[in-house]
């Protein structure tokens, strides 16, 4: 079976046993050894998935390194009770959005950390699993929801938004090159209810568009996947969470702590590098604070003033790597 990855190329999923076997968490070394994980440090998988991540810090950590772990998605944050339950209480586990950083850090009782690490975009698992919709490899419903509490699917925003937002998400988001055409067709099907499944999305879209591109991007990129990610984006607001989660990561760091994020895609790895380079240069302080208009020191230092890529023996063992893009960021003292 195929599944298209984040840079939406399609990349063979693995014939799996459960969902979450044969993951690879991806940069990992590369990631490791910026966090600078050592015993007795304490830090914060923000995106927990299928805990590759969370396993590797903790063993790096160990004997006495704590790690506190959150996902939206309920079933990653059961998958990982399963698995990192050996770890005992030196792992800490809650579902919730890294967009909340503060408040769950907060309510954990685990501040300030000595690193966090945020692995963006849709998991392997979620790719995987049909009945999620986040792909069109398997039909599903159209659902993409990445907390499956939230009110909002993939089908309902559809029916929602107008024609012109859709575009906009589409153009935005999935940076789709024939965004209106696609906003037209899609919102036509939906009010005629003929879009119920991913194979429905997917046909209609291959029906509109498929075959335009040139020859090398016709082989390797279905004519549905820009049109899925821009779905998904605005569904589960995730550059909104990724600007949050970007605004609050400083305030629970430890002078000297870690904050990487590994990107998977153009629109979250422009975030992650604006604000890095921000937070990494003087700015005016605030008005209300006092000495307004005064300099402010920097926050942070880079780690990393271009992003870290997949080595070619990565890429070869895990082909998703392939768009991964690592950045890190180093609290400096206030």
């Amino acid at each position: 079976m195929q599944l298209a990855s984040d840079d939406g190329t399609l990349v063979e999923a693995p014939l799996a046993a459960t969902p979450y076997a044969g993951h690879a968490p991806v940069l990992l070394d590369e990631t490791l050894t910026l966090l600078g994980v050592r015993s007795g440090g304490s830090y914060c998988d923000a995106t927990l998935g299928a805990g590759g991540h969370a396993r590797a810090v903790l063993e790096r950590s160990a004997p006495d390194g704590r790690l506190f772990a959150v996902d939206r998605d309920a079933e990653a944050i059961e998958h990982g009770r399963r698995e990192l339950a050996g770890f005992g209480e030196r792992v800490q586990l809650r579902q919730g959005s890294f967009a909340d950083l503060r408040q769950l850090v907060a309510d954990a009782q685990c501040a300030p950390l000595d690193g966090v690490l945020a692995d963006l975009g849709v998991s392997s698992h979620q790719l995987g699993t049909a009945r999620r919709g986040f792909s069109f490899a398997a039909e599903g419903p159209l659902d993409m929801r990445m907390d499956q509490s939230a009110p909002m699917t993939a089908e309902r925003w559809l029916a929602e938004v107008s024609e012109p937002e859709l575009a906009t998400a589409l153009r935005d988001y999935g940076e789709e090159r024939h965004w209106r055409r696609l906003a037209r067709v899609i919102k036509q099907a939906q009010r005629a209810r003929q879009l119920q499944t991913t194979a429905d999305l997917a046909q209609l879209v291959w029906r509109t568009v498929g075959g335009r591109g040139s020859g090398a991007q016709r082989s390797r990129i279905h004519p549905a996947t820009r049109v899925f990610q821009a779905l998904r984006i605005a569904v589960n607001d995730e550059l909104g969470a990724l600007r949050s989660f970007l605004q609050q990561v400083f305030e629970v760091l430890k002078p000297g702590g870690v904050v990487a994020v590994i990107a998977f895609h153009s629109l979250e790895d422009r975030e992650v590098k604006q604000h890095f380079r921000a937070a990494s240069r003087p700015a005016p302080s605030e008005p209300w604070l006092p000495h307004a208009g005064e300099q402010r020191p920097p926050v942070a230092r880079l780690l990393t003033p271009r992003p870290l890529r997949p080595a070619a023996a990565e890429l070869a063992l895990n082909p998703r790597a392939r768009s991964a893009r690592l950045r890190a960021a180093e609290k400096l003292p206030c």
